[in-house]
């Protein structure tokens, strides 16, 4: 991971708990007249509360990590999927190529002048070049 999505990680991270304790520090400390009632509604208003930062943090991590992960997935796997004889590739361990046969899962390529040809797994493939 690069320092930029780090950064970017532990702030909506901090963000979060700190709407979390928001919501959980606003429990009302009233004194009513009966003690035992008094124990149970604070139980139930700190349960409520709790239950409350506990959606607002799992919706604070679907929409900053869990949505942006699950778009950068489906963009890689249309690229794999869209893939054609002729077009340049990159794989994830970095050899370049072009590609001379697609058949089901694998991939086959040439890798420059002297006409290497590997055969990779679609999933290998990291890029597609210009």
């Amino acid at each position: 991971m690069s320092l930029k999505t780090t950064k970017k990680i532990i702030s909506i991270v901090s963000f979060a708990l700190v709407l979390c304790l928001a919501f959980a520090g606003c429990v009302p400390t009233g004194t009513p007249a009966d003690g035992a009632a008094a124990g149970t509604a604070s139980t139930t208003a700190g349960t409520i509360q709790f239950a409350l930062s506990m959606v607002v943090l799992f919706a604070v991590f679907y929409f900053f990590m869990i949505r942006p992960e699950n778009k950068k997935k489906k963009k890689i796997e249309e690229m794999r999927s869209g893939l054609s004889m002729g077009d340049e590739i990159v794989t994830i361990g970095g050899i370049k190529g072009k590609i001379v046969n697609i058949s089901g899962d694998s991939v086959t390529f040439e890798t420059g002048e002297d006409r290497v040809r590997i055969q990779v797994a679609k999933w290998a493939i990291s890029s597609k070049g210009k």
